[in-house]
Parts: structure tokens; sequence; C-alpha cells
């Protein structure tokens, strides 16, 4: 559910992260008067403008309580029913447009179809590059749910996706997936 924001409240901007809300200020913009939210980033410090009226549809949304967080939890240590077979360019926009939505179980699916892939073969760069957007994105907001340092969320995290195993080993987790054709 949307609510308006205050002033120094936490909101998360789909596919930028958590950020807090510095001020609400009225502009000018083409002759309009338009009502923002200044919002700053808290992991790059970027400041954002987002409009009043376009909030809810760019999906600005608050942090997720911390009586969420074990959800996410369990959705990053539940088994995908298939990993797709589909090449990595399309597999690619289709983990691009689910960060897109904002979720985070969205970004935790994306986090872990890309960790468990990464144990069956080698991840494109961009795949790579999703792997590691969809991490921070989770650590930043899981961290803010739980007023826990970014650190002790890495570390669990760590403890739910271990590294890959040197080639010729097998993994260390049970790959009980079916993959699609």
């Amino acid at each position: 559910m949307f609510k308006n924001f205050r002033v120094g409240d936490m909101a998360v901007y789909p596919a930028q992260g958590v950020a807090e809300v510095l001020g609400i200020e009225s502009r000018e913009v083409s002759g309009n008067q338009e009502t923002f939210y200044m919002l700053r980033l808290i992991d790059t410090d970027r400041r954002i403008m987002i409009p009043l009226s376009k909030a809810l549809s760019v999906g600005l949304r608050q942090v997720i309580s911390r009586d969420e967080v074990p959800a996410v939890m369990g959705l990053l240590k539940s088994k995908p029913a298939r990993l797709s077979r589909q090449n990595w360019n399309r597999r690619y926009r289709g983990y691009i447009d689910k960060l897109k939505t904002g979720s985070v179980y969205d970004v935790a699916e994306v986090l872990r179809d890309l960790y468990l892939l990464r144990y069956q073969k080698p991840l494109s760069f961009g795949e790579r590059r999703l792997l590691d957007t969809a991490r921070e994105l989770l650590t930043r907001e899981l961290s803010v749910a739980t007023s826990a340092g970014a650190d002790g969320i890495q570390a669990e995290l760590d403890d739910i996706f271990p590294p890959p195993p040197p080639e010729g080993i097998d993994s260390p987790l049970e790959m009980d997936v079916a993959v699609e054709s």
C-alpha cells in the first residue's frame, strides 16, 4: 500500500535502492506548478526528484517492515520451480524487468536465480552485474528494515549462497531444480 512520505522517511525507488526523503518542494515545470519528493539515495548520495503525482506509477514504496524480512529470507532459501534454458540475453531482460518492478520479492528472486545459475554455468558479464545490483538492492533494504548493518546482511546472504566450488568439484548445494526446455 502506498502512503505519502514525510521528510526523513525512507523509501525504495525501483532499481535504484533505498532513499531518504529530504524534502517536498514545489517547482515550476513547463509553466505548471508541480510538487516533488526530493530523495537522496543512501548508497550513492545521488539526488532524485519524483513528482508526487507520479510516485505510485514509478513504483516508489515504503521499505518493507521487519515482519516481512523472514519471508524474503525464506524466498532466498527456496528452490525455484525451474530455471529457464533461455539464452543469457532473454534471461537478462527478464531480470531487468523484475528489478524495475521495485518489489523486494522480485529482487530476491533475481538474486536467488542468478546465484543458483552461477552454480550451473558461468554467468555472462551482464548477469554478473545484475547479480551485484540485486545483492546491493536487497542488502540495503534489509539493513534498513532490520536496523542491522549492511555487513551483517551480507554475511547472512553469504551463508545462504556460498561461493561456487572450483571447477570439477560438485556444488555444495543440492540442485534438484527442473530445467525448462
